[in-house]
């Protein structure tokens, strides 16, 4: 069951990241609140488009595009405000958490994963940032981790991301609130997708994890679609430069 926000419907959302994982389930939950939804991703999704189609009714627009692109990405914001309208929602979802560690990290990899993790947001952000403006105000939703929080080892250079996005959208919000743009953190623990199953969640690792909940049931990417819509409607028409956690309680920020 989630909640219906009135006044998502018709709300032009775009989506990085949209097609597959977290992305794709809040894709979805954008669609079922009658929200017209614009995403981009590296992989092909047509199949997905087509099944959200059938599963919802409505049919997200999708374009390809690497994020790290910032042309391409600019590109795809100008084209989602052309078909939805100007966008007055977005979502920056896209991330790679590739693990590494800090004595193998060269300059590049040190680059392309801020281009993913941090230099796409900011780039997102300021794309929209006109279009929301001219609309009378706007919600972004940044997602971050609680990776960093946690102080996790072995992916240094996406928890070093992960904190300047946070720190980031709050610059957001004191900037643009003025303008009526509200700009939040949404930070996820860890969420059970298809790419954490294949490569990362062992049994032991998912066992020591949830010995760290409160909660004791993974996360699955439905699991972070009730926030992401909460952030983003007027429910939350007062709050902005916040981070939200969704990790079944193992930080507690405060």
């Amino acid at each position: 069951m989630t909640a219906i926000f009135p006044d998502l419907k018709g709300a032009s959302v775009f989506i990085t990241g949209g097609g597959s994982g977290i992305g794709a389930a809040l894709t979805e939950g954008f669609l079922r609140q009658g929200a017209q939804v614009a995403f981009v991703q590296r992989s092909d999704a047509s199949e997905f488009v087509a099944q959200m189609e059938i599963d919802t009714g409505a049919r997200p627009h999708f374009m390809p595009c690497d994020i790290t692109d910032v042309s391409r990405l600019r590109a795809c914001i100008a084209e989602a405000a052309e078909v939805n309208g100007p966008v007055t929602v977005l979502v920056n979802n896209a991330a790679n958490d590739r693990r590494h560690a800090t004595e193998d990290v060269t300059e590049e990899f040190w680059d392309w994963s801020q281009a993913i993790n941090l230099k796409a947001y900011f780039f997102a952000c300021q794309a929209v940032i006109d279009g929301m403006r001219k609309a009378g105000g706007g919600a972004i939703v940044n997602f971050s981790s609680v990776s960093y929080m946690m102080g996790n080892a072995g992916y240094p250079a996406y928890t070093t991301a992960n904190g300047g996005i946070t720190a980031m959208t709050r610059s957001l919000a004191r900037e643009f609130g003025p303008d009526g743009i509200r700009a939040n953190a949404l930070l996820p623990g860890w969420v059970l997708t298809d790419k954490q199953l294949e490569m990362w969640a062992s049994p032991e690792d998912l066992a020591a994890h949830m010995e760290k909940q409160c909660l004791k049931a993974h996360l699955a990417p439905a699991d972070i679609v009730g926030g992401t819509l909460f952030l983003a409607s007027e429910a939350s028409r007062m709050m902005t430069g916040q981070s939200l956690v969704i990790d079944g309680g193992v930080v507690f920020p405060g």
